[in-house]
């Protein structure tokens, strides 16, 4: 992916002057491409023998033993931790990445734990990070991931270097998903128009974009977009407008709640909205409310991720939301 380019260069001229920390945290919007930039740094980091690239700098040599177990998925000195059932990475996963931490490698020269998603840990599993974070062994290398406006807490911050992923422009986008869409097979390719909307809807973020493309996201988004405008109209319960939400999951729920949310704070600013299918609906309200009313429902939001930890209801979470953006719709009033 060509727009990770300048973040593996920064890391390159870090490896070159001997300055690889033993802790990065990599930032970066959902769908940017942290996974696979973690993925390629862990296997180069493993190489026995890495090559060098004029135009790419070091890479992983792909055929000595520590490159076959990385491409078969088994290398026992790569761990990777992500967030379980609860949505969030427990203090049992962050205990398990401590021993491994202390131990002895099993076949490479040093270990990598990666951490997907940093911005993910509750409290208690931050705090059990921190030890190892102060008090790193040297032949370990910590990559923590880091969702682009979602908080990590400062002690971790200041205890890793940071390396920012920047979303790609509007025609590399383009370019890497059309690339990948023909990969499909001819029936399941998307066309140039749905490509489009996808790129739209994930903000030039290709591997979100592709996500939309190749799972049930845009249907479902179309049929709750459509469900909303009814409600907001008064010709649809709550109860029913919340279904295709409960649908989609909460987080997919509360993705595209956000994106409206934050398209509504752009009209009220003068911008141009993401979504350009509830542009209408999201400039009438603009209409009718300041600035802050989008940030409120922008808060709401935050809070029903927070409490994603506790496996909450994600239709009851819909239909709380639902509750706050007909709020937002202009009163009748009462004639004399």
């Amino acid at each position: 992916m060509p727009w990770l380019h300048e973040a593996w260069q920064s890391l390159q001229k870090r490896l070159a002057e001997n300055r690889l920390p033993h802790a990065l945290l990599v930032t970066g919007e959902r769908g940017v491409g942290k996974r696979m930039f973690a993925d390629g740094l862990a296997a180069l980091l493993i190489c026995e023998q890495p090559a060098s690239d004029s135009d790419n700098g070091h890479q992983p040599c792909g055929v000595c033993k520590q490159c076959e177990l990385v491409s078969a998925g088994t290398h026992p000195d790569i761990r990777i931790y992500t967030p379980e059932k609860s949505r969030m990475i427990k203090v049992d996963q962050v205990r398990a990445l401590s021993s491994f931490a202390v131990s002895s490698p099993q076949v490479g020269q040093r270990k990598i734990a990666i951490i997907d998603r940093a911005d993910q840990l509750n409290i208690n599993s931050a705090n059990a990070l921190l030890k190892t974070l102060e008090e790193p062994s040297d032949d370990v290398v910590l990559i923590l991931l880091q969702e682009s406006g979602r908080p990590v807490l400062p002690t971790i911050r200041s205890r890793c270097q940071n390396l920012l992923i920047a979303i790609p422009d509007g025609d590399a986008a383009a370019r890497w998903l059309a690339a990948e869409v023909m990969k499909l097979d001819e029936a399941d390719q998307p066309s140039a128009e749905l490509c489009g909307k996808a790129l739209a809807l994930s903000g030039n973020a290709p591997r979100l974009a592709y996500e939309y493309l190749t799972s049930d996201f845009l249907t479902q988004r179309d049929q709750a977009l459509a469900q909303f405008r009814q409600f907001m109209k008064g010709q649809l319960t709550v109860g029913e407008a919340a279904k295709p939400f409960k649908a989609m999951g909460l987080e997919g729920a509360l993705w595209l709640f956000e994106g409206w949310a934050a398209d509504l704070a752009r009209i009220t600013a003068g911008g141009s909205p993401r979504d350009t299918d509830a542009a209408d609906m999201l400039g009438y309200l603009a209409k009718f409310n300041p600035p802050w009313r989008a940030h409120q429902i922008l808060a709401l939001i935050h809070e029903a991720r927070s409490a994603g930890v506790y496996n909450v209801n994600p239709e009851l979470e819909a239909v709380r939301l639902l509750i706050a953006w007909q709020d937002l719709m202009p009163r009748k009033r009462a004639s004399a």
